[in-house]
C-alpha cells in the first residue's frame, strides 16, 4: 500500500472513528494534511462522517480551494481546515464537530478544564471563539477564509478552540492525536458537568497537564486506543 492511499485509509477510518463515538452525527469532518505537500490537504466531500469511503476523499490548497471537486459537494465550513494548517505547519489534523456535551462550556461562564488524566492532552484550558466579535450576527458557519483566519488566530498555539453556541474546533499533531483530542475533549466535558452538580471539583494540576501534553505525539497510548476505537467502528 502506498502512502498516499494509507493516509486516505486513515482518514476514512477517522471519520468512522468519530461517528462511533459519538463526536459527530450527520455533521461534522475531519482533515488531514497531504503527507507529501503541506500546502494541501485532504477532506472528504459533503458526507456524513458515518458513510465517508476513500473515494470521497478530496485534495484542497490551504485557501480551501478544491483541486478537483469530481462535480461532489464540498463542506462549507472548509475554511476552518485550511485556515489552521496555514498558521500552523506543525498540525497534521483538524477536526470540527458539534459536540452536545462541550457547547454548554461555549455559552456558560464556567471554563472547560481537564478534570481526567487522559484529558490533560485539551490543555490547561480551552478558549471560547464568537464569530459575532468580529463578524456580527451570522449563521455561526466559519464559510469564508476570514472567519477561519480570525478562528484560527484565536487558538493561538492551543489544540482546541469552543466556537460560541455551535461546537468546537481540534488540531493535532497527528491524525490518531486529533481523533483522541476530539474523543477525550467530549468525555471530559461530560465528567465536568457531572462533577460540578457534587460541589467544588479539583482539576488536573498545570504541572500534570504538562507533563502529558509533552508525551502526547509519541505517546504509546494513542496507538492502542486507535486500533480499539478502529475496531468498535468496524474498521
Amino acid at each position: 500500500m502506498s502512502t498516499l492511499s494509507e493516509a486516505i485509509d486513515n482518514l476514512v477510518t477517522a471519520n468512522r472513528i468519530l461517528a462511533h463515538e459519538n463526536v459527530v452525527d450527520a455533521y461534522g469532518h475531519i482533515s488531514m494534511r497531504h503527507p507529501d505537500d503541506p500546502g494541501r490537504y485532504f477532506l472528504a466531500c459533503s458526507r456524513s462522517p458515518e458513510l465517508v469511503e476513500p473515494g470521497d476523499i478530496l485534495e484542497f490548497s490551504l485557501d480551501s480551494q478544491c483541486i478537483d471537486d469530481k462535480g461532489m459537494n464540498l463542506y462549507i465550513e472548509r475554511p476552518i481546515h485550511g485556515s489552521i494548517y496555514a498558521v500552523r505547519p506543525e498540525i497534521m489534523s483538524v477536526v470540527h464537530n458539534h459536540s452536545y456535551a462541550v457547547i454548554p462550556f461555549s455559552v456558560s461562564k464556567a471554563p472547560l478544564r481537564p478534570i481526567a488524566h487522559v484529558a490533560a492532552r485539551i490543555g490547561h484550558s480551552v478558549p471560547v471563539w464568537d464569530i459575532h466579535d468580529n463578524f456580527g450576527d451570522t449563521d455561526l458557519l466559519v464559510s469564508t477564509n476570514e472567519q477561519g483566519g480570525d478562528l484560527a488566530r484565536a487558538m493561538g498555539e492551543g489544540r482546541v478552540i469552543l466556537m460560541r453556541g455551535h461546537g468546537a474546533t481540534v488540531a493535532g499533531l497527528s491524525i490518531e492525536d486529533a481523533v483522541m483530542t476530539s474523543v477525550f475533549l467530549q468525555v471530559n466535558a461530560q465528567l465536568q458537568i457531572d462533577a460540578l452538580r457534587l460541589g467544588e471539583v479539583t482539576y488536573l494540576h498545570p504541572g500534570e497537564v504538562d507533563i502529558r501534553l509533552a508525551r502526547s505525539q509519541d505517546f504509546v497510548g494513542n496507538s492502542r486506543a486507535w486500533e480499539y476505537m478502529s475496531r468498535r467502528a468496524g474498521c
